[in-house]
């Protein structure tokens, strides 16, 4: 007696007789590996950087602290990831409102705070809940992209008008000028060309990208002279345009960019190996490395090799999502991927270049690969959406 196969209708993730057009069967493998492979990559980074610069307690090296605590931070990561995964983004674009007025409120609290000295002569930028911290200039970059992107797309026209990107533009505005203010020039330069990519893709005439380019420019320049801005922050735009200054005041600075960019030039072809970089793995040569410079760490160990596995991996990314916007269903879909695009590409750029000393030192961490909990949190967020975009190009 012969039995037939009945179909079932599709029940969710892994169900092999779902239709070829069902979100759980169209995710992109290529870009999850990719990123898998940086994560673990950061982790070896994390601990080869951190091992040696406190005391040994018992036989354990002080960098299983750090892995440890990015390990964890990883797995908050992958459930934000499969969350936003999970909701088609037509969700994700209705309640982007909310999430946008909930950042805005977070970050007043940390203006707020840093104006009433909460920690005496201490900046404030995140909010701290036991052993994590929380910081919202972060999630603002997930949060801001959604809603600017939502707008965006509510146009359709070949150009975008005058009036919609103004509105575009306040809509960044608000969250960019309240990171400035904790201060944050790095997050905050992070949203300015965010939306300026989100900008060109949605046909943004060229005088008004400049536009956003001089008013940018004229919103530091105005928190730099009114003191918006702390002197740590002006002290380190005055090292990169004079990094042979002498001024004991921003000897920290120069001694950490300047053994970053030696770390990074003398690991040669192939490097010295993992945990046998001198600067790397000394105590003081190259303070809090595994968040800012782990570039530098790569570098030194894994040579100029390990720089372009590094470098091929965020490209393999970049082209992924590219490809993703140009599959997507609709615009929003394509304007979110140009903005996870954005912020990609300029976090990467800012951060290589801030260690070989072609940009000031801003503190952006290395999408991935720095140490962080709300950054790499942010990251997985931000890939959740292509993802999500990816995997219902079809509907």
């Amino acid at each position: 007696m012969a039995f037939a196969l009945r179909r079932r209708p599709d029940s969710g993730l892994g169900n092999i007789h779902s239709s070829p057009g069902a979100p759980s069967r169209n995710v992109d493998w290529v870009l999850m590996l990719a990123i898998s492979a940086l994560s673990v990559i950061g982790l070896a980074v994390i601990y080869s950087a951190s091992y040696s610069k406190f005391p040994i307690s018992g036989t354990t090296p002080y960098g299983f602290f750090f892995v440890t605590r990015q390990e964890i931070f990883l797995i908050g990561a992958v459930i934000a990831m499969v969350v936003v995964m999970s909701f088609d983004y037509e969700w994700w674009k209705d309640h982007a409102r909310f999430l946008y007025g909930a950042t805005v409120m977070l970050l007043v609290l940390i203006v707020l705070m840093n104006l009433l000295k909460v920690r005496g002569n201490q900046t404030v930028l995140s909010f701290d809940f036991g052993p994590f911290n929380v910081q919202p200039a972060e999630f603002a970059k997930f949060t801001t992209l959604l809603l600017v992107a939502t707008y965006l797309a509510e146009d359709r026209a070949d150009d975008l008008p005058y009036h919609r990107f103004i509105i575009g533009l306040l809509l960044v505005g608000l969250p960019t000028v309240l990171i400035i203010l904790q201060p944050d020039l790095g997050s905050a330069s992070v949203l300015v060309v965010m939306v300026m990519g989100l900008m060109l893709v949605a046909g943004a005439k060229a005088r008004y990208i400049f536009m956003i380019s001089v008013l940018s420019g004229l919103t530091v320049l105005a928190a730099v002279v009114t003191r918006l801005v702390n002197e740590y922050q002006i002290r380190r735009f005055t090292v990169f345009f004079n990094q042979n200054t002498t001024d004991p005041a921003m000897r920290d600075l120069v001694y950490q960019g300047r053994n970053a960019i030696r770390a990074l030039a003398t690991g040669g072809l192939t490097g010295k190996g993992w945990l046998q970089g001198p600067m790397t793995n000394a105590p003081k040569d190259i303070p809090v490395q595994w968040a800012d410079f782990p570039i530098s760490a790569v570098g030194e160990q894994f040579g100029l090799i390990g720089c372009a596995v590094l470098i091929g991996l965020y490209a393999i990314i970049l082209l992924r999502i590219w490809r993703i916007a140009h599959l997507s269903r609709d615009l929003l879909g394509t304007y979110l991927c140009a903005g996870v695009f954005t912020i990609l590409l300029w976090q990467v750029f800012q951060n290589i270049a801030m260690t070989i000393g072609v940009m000031p030192i801003t503190g952006l961490p290395l999408p991935f690969i720095s140490y962080g909990g709300s950054g790499v949190v942010t990251f997985f967020a931000l890939m959740g959406l292509v993802q999500n975009v990816h995997m219902r190009r079809y509907r």
